[in-house]
């Protein structure tokens, strides 16, 4: 008997999002960072926003602690809605002033295509930083959505941080 083999059927799903999502420790005060996450993470899900389809939980390294999630979204403007939105705002907010000893990344993978990613305070290249020329996240690569070429947001709520706020 051979392998039972299956696929999926996305057509309903023309705009579906996947992200990875990374947290890294990077000094021993970002144990608590990441355990402390925990928690707040499983309620935002159990929450159920609006276009998450599915979250996965993921180890990605014990040494250094090195954990994440995949995420599949039925479409960019409800990923974003959602980011921009309590709680993923004021968690972004406070990781942008203090890192709590941590590093933080994300890929992101669109299926009528592109890709985009961001690394903070992620001292050792992952991911397609690995490979791929990296340069800092300003001006039109600060965003997420510029990063992706998605123009305009549709999203009317604000940016957790801009880039102006970030860097005066």
């Amino acid at each position: 008997m051979g392998v039972e083999r299956r696929t999926v059927d996305l057509s309903t799903y023309p705009d579906l999002v996947v992200i990875y999502l990374g947290m890294r420790v990077n000094a021993w005060t970002g144990l608590k960072t990441v355990v402390g996450f925990g928690p707040k993470i499983d309620a935002a899900v159990a929450a159920q926003p609006d276009g998450l389809l599915l979250h996965e939980s993921l180890i990605y390294s014990l040494i250094p602690p090195h954990l994440g999630m995949r995420q599949y979204w039925r479409d960019f403007d409800a990923l974003e809605r959602w980011a921009r939105s309590a709680p993923h705002r004021d968690w972004w907010q406070g990781f942008l002033k203090d890192s709590g000893g941590t590093g933080f990344w994300h890929e992101t993978y669109f299926m009528r295509g592109g890709v985009e990613a961001v690394y903070d305070d992620i001292p050792k290249p992952i991911g397609m930083a690995a490979f791929a020329p990296v340069e800092p996240a300003r001006g039109p690569m600060f965003s997420a959505r510029t990063r992706a070429g998605r123009g305009e947001s549709v999203v009317t709520t604000p940016r957790g941080v801009s880039e102006r706020e970030l860097y005066e």
